[in-house]
């Protein structure tokens, strides 16, 4: 007489009697043969699915945790291979989905703030270029605020001073060399 290993379900079957502690050994004994056996395919199945070989040891570990639980209501032990393998996909899909809302939800970093000595030199520099303008002529600086500051063009400019266009750019041009000339003599 051939004598084949008798499975959970069969052991139930024939005695029912059988205590829980029994079922749980048998459940531990396949789990033991299983996770043996396929550990290691199901672990790069899943580190294909998540792209990461400690997620995937996580997602196979639970996988098992869960099939070990669940070994009394499994109705087919001959597929408990592919309940594992549905359970590794299902929790890598979990987990990539888990991972997009992170990603989405994560708050974005602020921008670069400049460091306190940048401040202070754009200060510096701003209070240089506030004193070298000071020094213009009235009309020179008229001209070079409402051309740069105000973004005014020519023509608006000739008409709010009154004066030509040519005056305009005359007026704008000795105030840029002579606001150069300060600066570059501050320097």
């Amino acid at each position: 007489m051939v004598t084949r290993p008798i499975d959970v379900t069969e052991a139930l079957i024939a005695d029912p009697a059988m205590t829980r502690a029994a079922v749980e050994w048998d459940a531990d004994r396949a789990v033991t043969a299983i996770y043996s056996e396929h550990y290691r395919s199901l672990v790069r199945l899943a580190a294909f699915l998540v792209r990461d070989n400690a997620t995937a040891e996580e997602v196979v570990q639970d996988s098992f945790v869960a099939m070990h639980g669940a070994w009394r209501r499994l109705r087919d032990t001959d597929k408990a291979l592919s309940y594992l393998r549905q359970s590794v996909v299902n929790r890598s899909r979990s987990v990539l989905r888990h991972r997009m809302v992170v990603d989405k939800n994560t708050p974005k970093p602020p921008p670069d703030m400049p460091s306190a000595e940048h401040g202070a030199i754009i200060q510096l520099e701003r209070s240089a270029v506030v004193s070298a303008l000071r020094a213009l002529p009235d009309r020179q600086r008229e001209a070079l605020v409402l051309r740069y500051y105000g973004d005014l063009s020519e023509a608006q400019i000739a008409s709010m001073m009154g004066i030509s266009r040519g005056a305009v750019k005359s007026h704008t041009a000795r105030a840029m060399a002579a606001l150069r000339a300060g600066l570059e003599r501050d320097s």
